[in-house]
């Protein structure tokens, strides 16, 4: 962190620099200290600039040039999410700096970075990573400025763009770097982006830059092959000993190639150009729809796309973390406290997850209005149960403060720890988007033994008093194994349980991939009854997004309806927010739905644009507040429902406004602790985290209202809460949010071609 610090250390020099947006915070939550730790494990000098001045150069050289390359990354956070709320008002706090303080960060923080770096250091290499730039990798719409953007590879000005949980991509990376290899020569590194000038030769190419093809295509014949017409011994195909190097690019339509042979490893996908997908919106829900088929790294391929004279290269996922990987990058000499150099400065991120721990990394729910699944990946990384419980006992006996109550033992989700697909040939051959929509699939194992068996040996540790359960809840996986409800509500939940489904109507459910109100009414059976011979009062507490992609105003209506037939009155409440990446995003830009064949056809879905009608269905989930009501009156007139406006049982808001100093309320008054009233989602008298909208229901996020899991909202590095403080070390900041994670890669070669088997993270 400091020139002091390297003197102390007897350093001339760091081998890498780290730049990040976030305070450092030593602990596992936060991406920065995950990458540094990781680093120095490896025996590299890791130096650590955070949250520094873009207006002054002098802050990006106070620790002078790296050997090898500087690293740049946001933060946990999407810059952008984290300093705007979905309205696009500016948020009055950042949870990650020093007494939540805002402007510490530029917008748009790692180009800013990446360009001030260069600035002064025109020839280091520069590395960008982290969530910001994960969910950037390719063209993508950018809800801050209504436009589409090119790849951030692109726009910063970068080397090599690292996506995902990239631990062993950057380990790989650093380590041939360090043996004298040019960065320009890794080209290979699975969970990377870099830029080519043409798809290497000997490759072959399915042409996916259009969407209504031809009702019938032949074979198209080879340009390259020169032969007549009866001949049957010139064909290229039947070249033996071609040369590699000279051998031309085969072009594949999309809808031939299952029908023409060729290398699926030397095989790429061409997007649509950013210029294609900038003018047609219709391309650019295409190329989404492409980018989360190739999302499975063991059958994903490259994918390619054209910026001008430049194509940006992305190379497929990493491979996942194994559980003895994932322990040890949890097993890694966290301080799990701040940088000393912030004195007695809160930092609200650290405090919200300081007693938490993340178990498990990942989400196969894929919510479309969730980005997690884009960076972390659909396959759920579990570190073992001795791994947890270190951490715990280590909370216990070394952090500051700690009264016996863990805040949450969770992740993305709260109960896909060691979940996974029963058959290992189906899990690499799958390409669905969901492993629970629109059912629990038949290979998914389901049962929640691991977890119970967790909360059971937590529960019993000396010194521990409680451990909540915070992160949000699968409740359609739960209800299949009544077992672990019956531990989680008897042990585990202070009063009341956050749970999401998001919607109650099908019509915005089917656009979410979320199950139907069916599941939840089963859980809720399940959860009143084990209350019940808990001898517990407990209640659920529904978390709802207004305003996704088709979500029209009857629909928002027919949820306010249902939460007064519920009694429920909800204060927590999200306007959906489109962030870069998500499908959801996509359906908000194109106007068109992704999860089908994209085609010029394709029906038009509503989509909630305007800022007025956006607040409009956000107050039918606020039906409650008499602020509400004139324009809720309003909008129920005009749907000719003045049934719903009065004083009688079944009205949703009264027809005039409550006198001055009253506060009345329509039909009915809720009784009981467990009718949420304003400002009832609270938990254990502490108000309940807001999720991260759109992310997968992760526990504690700190800047409530992004909606999507990256780093939308949630503090946290893995896909957990905000994360913690850091020791004496200079250790350096990770390119991102959630605890990158490896980069299941090849070796690094300095080739296109096959990708090499994946190498263990030591």
């Amino acid at each position: 962190m400091s020139r002091e610090e390297m003197d102390q250390l007897g350093w001339d020099s760091c081998d890498v620099i780290l730049v990040c947006g976030d305070a450092y915070v030593d602990h596992p939550s936060f991406g920065m200290a995950v990458i540094g730790r990781l680093l120095e494990k490896q025996g590299f000098r890791v130096g650590i600039i955070a949250q520094p001045d873009w207006n002054d150069p002098t802050s990006f050289t106070k620790l002078g040039k790296p050997n090898f390359y500087f690293g740049v990354s946001a933060g946990n956070m999407d810059s952008l999410i984290n300093k705007y709320t979905a309205d696009l008002k500016v948020r009055s706090e950042d949870a990650y700096t020093p007494n939540g303080e805002s402007d510490k960060r530029p917008d748009r923080a790692v180009i800013v970075y990446s360009q001030k770096v260069r600035e002064v250091y025109k020839d280091v290499p520069i590395v960008i990573g982290g969530i910001e730039a994960s969910l950037r990798r390719i063209a993508q719409y950018d809800y801050w400025s209504n436009q589409i953007r090119r790849s951030v590879l692109i726009d910063s000005g970068a080397d090599i763009l690292l996506y995902g949980n990239a631990e062993r991509a950057l380990v790989d990376l650093t380590h041939l770097m360090a043996a004298g290899r040019s960065i320009h020569e890794i080209t290979d590194l699975r969970g990377t982006a870099i830029l080519r000038d043409s798809v290497p030769n000997g490759w072959t190419e399915i042409d996916s830059t259009r969407i209504d093809w031809p009702g019938h295509i032949d074979v198209l014949p080879n340009p390259y092959e020169m032969k007549e017409a009866n001949s049957e011994s010139c064909a290229s195909d039947n070249k033996k000993g071609a040369d590699d190097d000279v051998m031309p690019i085969k072009i594949i339509p999309m809808p031939l190639q299952r029908k023409i042979e060729h290398d699926l490893d030397t095989t790429c996908i061409r997007l649509p150009s950013f210029e294609k997908v900038r003018n047609d919106s219709a391309l650019y829900a295409h190329a989404s729809r492409v980018l989360h088929q190739e999302s499975n790294p063991y059958n994903a391929r490259p994918l390619i796309q054209k910026h001008g004279n430049q194509e940006v290269w992305v190379n497929p996922p990493p491979i996942p973390l194994e559980t003895d990987e994932m322990d040890a990058v949890f097993a890694l000499p966290y301080q799990r406290v701040p940088h000393p150099a912030y004195g007695t400065a809160r930092i609200p991120a650290y405090e919200m997850i300081r007693f938490s721990v993340n178990i498990m990394r990942g989400c196969f729910g894929g919510c479309t209005f969730c980005s997690i699944t884009e960076h972390e990946g659909r396959i759920i990384q579990s570190r073992s149960e001795d791994s947890i419980i270190n951490e715990i006992e280590e909370i216990r006996d070394k952090v500051p403060g700690f009264t016996g109550t863990i805040s949450d033992l969770g992740g993305p989700t709260a109960n896909m720890y060691m979940l996974k697909c029963k058959s290992e040939k189906i899990l690499k051959s799958c390409r669905r988007l969901s492993c629970v929509y629109p059912g629990i699939c038949k290979n998914l194992e389901t049962s929640h033994k691991h977890t119970t068996s967790l909360y059971r040996r937590a529960r019993d540790l000396p010194g521990i008093k409680r451990i909540a359960i915070a992160s949000g809840l699968r409740y359609d996986l739960a209800v299949e194994d009544p077992e672990y409800v019956r531990e989680l509500v008897t042990h585990h939940v202070g009063g009341l349980l956050k749970i999401a489904p998001e919607h109650t109507e099908q019509n915005v459910l089917s656009k979410m991939m979320k199950p139907g109100m069916g599941t939840y009414d089963r859980f809720k059976r399940m959860f009143d009854k084990f209350s019940k011979e808990a001898g517990k009062e407990q209640y659920l507490i529904p978390y709802f997004i207004a305003a996704h992609p088709g979500s029209e105003t009857t629909d928002m209506m027919n949820l306010a309806l249902w939460l007064k037939r519920q009694k429920m009155r909800v204060d927590q409440v999200q306007t959906f927010y489109p962030s870069p990446m998500s499908l959801a995003t996509a359906m908000y830009h194109s106007e068109r739905n992704p999860l089908q064949r994209m085609s010029y056809k394709s029906g038009r879905m509503h989509i909630p644009r305007d800022i007025e009608e956006r607040r409009l269905q956000k107050a039918f989930l606020r039906y409650h507040d008499e602020r509400n009501w004139p324009m809720l009156r309003e909008e129920l007139r005009r749907l000719g429902r003045h049934d719903l406006i009065g004083k009688g049982p079944n009205a949703l808001i009264p027809d005039d406004d409550a006198p001055q100093g009253q506060v009345q309320r329509p039909g009915y008054q809720a009784r009981g602790r467990g009718a949420p009233q304003p400002g009832a989602a609270r938990n254990n008298g502490k108000p309940a985290q807001n999720r991260a909208s759109g992310n997968s229901s992760g526990s504690g996020k700190a800047n409530s209202g992004a909606n999507t899991n990256t780093g939308a909202g949630k503090p946290a590095a893995n896909g957990q809460k905000p994360a913690a403080k850091h020791g004496n070390k200079p250790v350096a900041a990770n390119g991102g949010n959630k605890p990158v994670a490896a980069n299941g890669g090849n070796k690094p070669a300095g080739g296109a071609g096959k990708p090499a088997r994946v190498r263990k993270l030591k």
